[in-house]
C-alpha cells in the first residue's frame, strides 16, 4: 500500500471539503490509502504554541507523517494570491528533510479555494508549488482530458483542483470531480513509482 498524505489550512471549511473529495480520489486507487492532517493556525501577535490538537477536524500533520508518506496533497486557501501563512510556516520547517532528501521523486498535487473567480487561484497554486520542487517531487497536475476541467464555470485548473465559494458555499459537481481526479492521479503514480521502485530492488538472474 502507498500513504498519500493530504496537507490542508482551512478557515471557512472551503478548502477542507476539497481535500475529503481528495481523499475520495486516493481511496478509489486500489493499493493507496489516504491519510488527512491540518497545520496550526498561527499569529502575527506570536501568541505562542497551538493547542496539542485542533478543536475539530484531524489532527495536524507531522514531520514524521511527512517523512514516511509516498505522495503528498497540499491545500490553502488563497490570501493575496499566494498561500496561507499558517502552510507557509509548516513548509519553511521542512528544511531537514530537504537536507535529507526525502520528498525526491515522491509525486505531489495543490489545490486551493478563493472567494471570487479571479481571485489568485493559479498564482496560489503555484506558489505551493514552488516549495515542493525545491524539494525535488513530482508535480501532478490536471489534464484536459479530465472532461470537467473543459465543463467548469467554477474553479478547476490545470494547475490543481480549486473551488470558488463566492459563486456557491458548496462545492459543484465539477470541482469534486477534479478533487477527486486530482487524488486519483497522486495516488496513481505513487502505485506506479513504488512498483517500479519493488521492481529494481527484485534479485536478476
Amino acid at each position: 500500500m502507498v500513504e498519500v498524505l493530504v496537507i490542508y489550512y482551512s478557515r471557512d471549511g472551503a478548502t477542507a471539503e476539497l481535500a475529503r473529495q481528495a481523499c475520495r480520489g486516493i481511496e478509489s486507487v486500489a493499493q493507496a490509502s489516504a491519510t488527512l492532517r491540518t497545520v496550526a493556525p498561527i499569529s502575527a501577535r506570536n501568541e505562542g504554541a497551538p493547542q496539542a490538537l485542533p478543536a475539530q477536524g484531524p489532527p495536524y500533520v507531522t514531520l514524521e507523517e511527512l517523512r514516511h508518506a509516498d505522495a503528498l496533497l497540499l491545500g490553502s486557501p488563497t490570501r493575496f494570491g499566494n498561500m496561507a501563512a499558517p502552510l507557509k510556516y509548516f513548509l519553511d520547517a521542512t528544511s531537514t528533510l530537504w537536507l535529507e532528501g526525502t520528498l525526491a521523486g515522491k509525486p505531489a498535487g495543490v489545490f486551493t479555494a478563493t472567494q471570487t473567480m479571479h481571485g489568485g487561484q493559479e498564482t496560489t497554486l503555484l506558489s505551493m508549488m514552488l516549495p515542493l520542487l525545491h524539494h525535488g517531487m513530482v508535480i501532478v497536475g490536471l489534464p484536459f482530458t479530465e472532461r470537467a476541467l473543459a465543463t467548469t464555470r467554477s474553479g478547476g485548473t490545470p494547475y490543481g483542483a480549486s473551488h470558488v465559494s463566492g459563486v456557491q458555499a458548496e462545492l459543484t459537481e465539477e470541482e469534486r470531480t477534479l478533487a477527486r481526479a486530482l487524488g486519483r492521479r497522486v495516488a496513481e503514480l505513487a502505485v506506479i513509482l513504488q512498483s517500479r521502485t519493488a521492481g529494481s530492488r527484485e534479485p536478476r538472474g
